[in-house]
């Protein structure tokens, strides 16, 4: 089963995206910012993180910065999912080495098939 965090402050989208993961097959983890976001990527050590940009305590820029510098993390899939202009979040996406951009309101029909080009359901990282 892939395991998959989430990093969003907004508790309804949190909800939404957990229950289509779960729906899919993941096995999720919430947090609702940045700092709790980056220690349970760290305990949970999971192969998808999808984060949003606008979080309270930190941007989701330095929560996928963090990542990104770490060795051990690099193999994790991430996905962005914000509300930004969809152009702005792929440059900003492409900037930070990630591997998605999900623009919100999500589309509930078609998000596990996004989710699903950057990593297709069972596969595994580690």
């Amino acid at each position: 089963m892939n395991r998959a965090v989430v990093i969003e402050d907004n508790p309804r989208s949190a909800r939404l995206t957990e229950k289509l993961l779960q729906r899919a097959g993941y096995d999720v983890t919430l947090a609702d910012d940045g700092l709790t976001g980056l220690r349970t990527v760290l305990e949970t050590r999971p192969d998808l993180v999808l984060v949003d940009l606008g979080l309270p305590d930190m941007d989701g820029q330095t929560v996928i910065g963090v990542i990104r510098q770490r060795a051990d993390l690099q193999h994790l899939k991430i996905v962005i999912v914000t509300a930004w202009p969809e152009e702005r979040a792929r440059e900003m996406g492409r900037a930070y080495g990630c591997d998605g951009v999900i623009t919100k309101p999500i589309d509930t029909r078609q998000f596990i098939e996004q989710v699903g080009v950057v990593m297709p359901p069972g596969e595994r990282l580690h």
